[in-house]
């Protein structure tokens, strides 16, 4: 029985294949085509991934959409006669995909596809919900769903039981937690729906000062994590722009300009958006776990992807245990759906064992063989050295240890928003010089983002205060107290980005002005080959923990193929590239023939 999930046409469209329940392969469509969050129908990640099964679309016994556009379509109506005639000009822009492409799905989906056979449509957080359950390691466990919109639905709570979910309860439109956070992303000069992790990097630098505005002004938040939002401050049922005027009367001016220089009000601001964001998901983990009074908790949707609201659910011991989906936006919805048609609707047994995932480490895109990428090497008069297999941890651990970076392209690529080891770039976490290098001269991006650091899961504990693996990079942890570094009390007197210059631990370039950190942890079993070489920098250093940052530059997906890897390899100043085998040294390659300043081409975000 082979299932094809899609999400697609709204926000980073993907696609997904799942064969007798087993998760065969899932990409999102950004990876091939290079423009990030595509948003466009999936024919690459469909391309692949029945590739990958070794099928073709006839071989189909299901097709499961991530949603119901029709309610969808219903929802958009609905706001724009309840605030006509101001909605007009927002109208005027949507209404003509709606009629020419999103009315007409199952037609056009049957089309691009060649396929004339059985089409599902899930509820947005029944997608969700789907793929925060149904990959988790436990048989029965409470979901939360939060994000910005689906239908109508914005945040949901249920239970999963064997092979079933269920909805116990939801928000609808247009309160929502991810509106309210998208918000603020707007507000703070960061483009919404790729931005909203700035924002939460950004808050360690400021001051919770507008937590009361909130939560007196903006949303009138219950105990039990419900809420309501003040609608007069803002636009986004109606309008082009997510806040209103009283929203800027409120805060003190207008929306930062994209691009133009951080203000500590800004940083307060993304400070106070956190920490009201971490209030109301406690309270939503402590209200479902005295409603369901389950032990273990599974958490998708955009807001999921928020790993400090996530590590502190965890640390408070509302629930033993929280899984999170690796791909939590709208991508993992293909996943979901997908799941959902082989358990819940066809109605098959599932036995989870309560400690191994369904996930498969997330690893589920394409892989190239040695082949492939000699072939593209050669074909191109690349100048590399192939090494001995053996030879890669060892070598790799050496580079590292002299202050090179090196890009890291091995294996299957990942699944979801985060590098985990397959299309990584990767440094010395002892530097402290390593984190304004890679953000300034690798990634060309602001200056206070953090850096990730992988640790081996056996040596997690000895630097951070975790006592269970994080494989999806999806948890913040607090660095231990036993490698901090004492700051003058000048030092503890900095505040805003001046607190980037400090020294704060043993590993520094990985440890975020509060002393946090959001961290993988590896295990050989999951990434033999990335277990490997950091156990080789750990044997020739004493320290088990690197920096691991994503395998692109700002404004571009992530890397996917051997050409995509060698172009930003070339248009940075990363020092090595890794491929497998074949070892690329920059001071080895000749120019890139084609004028382009990366920067500028890439300043979307």
């Amino acid at each position: 029985m082979t299932i094809l999930g899609i999400s697609a046409f709204y926000h980073d469209s993907a696609a997904c294949l799942v064969r007798d329940g087993v998760l065969v392969a899932a990409a999102q469509e950004e990876r091939f085509t290079r423009r990030k969050h595509d948003l466009r129908y999936p024919a690459n990640a469909i391309e692949y991934v029945l590739e990958e099964a070794g099928i073709t679309t006839a071989d189909l016994d299901y097709v499961a959409f991530y949603e119901k556009p029709l309610i969808k379509f219903e929802r958009i109506l609905e706001t724009y006669l309840q605030f006509a005639p101001a909605g007009i000009t927002s109208f005027v822009k949507a209404i003509p995909l709606w009629v020419k492409q999103k009315l007409w799905m199952k037609d056009n989906l049957s089309r691009e596809l060649s396929y004339d056979s059985d089409i599902l449509f899930l509820d947005h957080h029944e997608s969700h919900a789907a793929s925060a359950f149904f990959p988790s390691p436990y048989q029965e466990a409470a979901f939360i769903t939060v994000d910005g919109v689906g239908e109508w639905t914005t945040s949901s709570y249920g239970t999963g039981r064997g092979n079933e979910i269920e909805i116990l309860k939801e928000t609808r439109f247009p309160h929502s937690l991810g509106l309210l956070y998208s918000a603020f992303t707007y507000y703070t000069g960061f483009r919404v729906n790729s931005g909203e992790y700035k924002v939460m990097g950004l808050a360690p630098y400021g001051r919770p000062k507008y937590v009361d505005a909130i939560l007196t002004e903006l949303m009138d938040l219950k105990e039990d994590g419900s809420f309501r939002m003040n609608m007069d401050y803002f636009d986004y049922c109606a309008g082009l722009r997510m806040t209103s005027r009283a929203f800027e009367r409120l805060f003190g001016g207008p929306p930062r300009k994209p691009e133009s220089e951080l203000r500590q009000r800004d940083m307060d601001l993304a400070r106070s958006v956190q920490d009201v964001t971490e209030e109301v998901m406690m309270r939503m983990a402590r209200h479902v776990r005295r409603e369901t009074r389950m032990k273990h908790l599974c958490l998708a949707g955009g807001c999921a992807l928020n790993c400090v609201a996530n590590g502190k659910i965890l640390r408070s011991g509302i629930f033993d245990d929280i899984w999170i989906q690796p791909a939590a936006g709208d991508a993992g919805g293909a996943l979901g759906a997908a799941l959902f048609t082989w358990y819940q609707y066809l109605g098959n047994e599932r036995r989870a064992d309560g400690s191994r995932d369904f996930q498969r480490a997330s690893y589920l895109g394409p892989e190239f063989s040695p082949e492939e990428t000699r072939d593209y090497l050669d074909s191109h008069s690349i100048p590399y050295k192939r090494l001995p297999s053996e030879d890669v941890p060892t070598t790799v651990a050496r580079l590292l240890e002299s202050g090179k970076v090196v890009g890291w392209f091995n294996g299957r690529m990942e699944f979801g928003p985060r590098a985990l080891g397959s299309r990584s770039i990767v440094g010395d976490a002892r530097s402290p010089e390593m984190q304004r290098i890679m953000n300034l001269k690798i990634k060309y991006r602001e200056s206070f983002r953090p850096f990730a650091p992988t640790v081996l899961e056996d040596h997690a504990e000895e630097y951070f205060g975790i006592d269970r693996p994080s494989p999806y990079m999806l948890l913040v942890a607090p660095v231990k107290e036993e490698i901090r570094r004492d700051m003058t009390e000048e030092e503890r007197s900095w505040f805003g980005l001046r607190k980037l210059n400090v020294v704060r631990s043993s590993i520094p370039a990985v440890t975020h002005v509060d002393y946090s950190a959001r961290l993988q942890t590896v295990s050989r079993d999951d990434n033999p080959a990335y277990y490997g070489m950091i156990d080789a920098f750990r044997e020739r250093t004493g320290c088990p923990v690197i920096i691991n940052t994503s395998f692109n530059v700002r404004g571009e997906p992530i890397v996917c193929s051997p050409e995509d890897a060698y172009l930003c390899f070339m248009r940075t100043e990363m020092d090595y590239l890794i491929m497998g085998d074949f070892l690329l040294d920059k001071a080895e390659q000749e120019g890139l023939e084609e004028e382009i300043d990366w920067r500028q081409e890439f300043e979307l975000d």
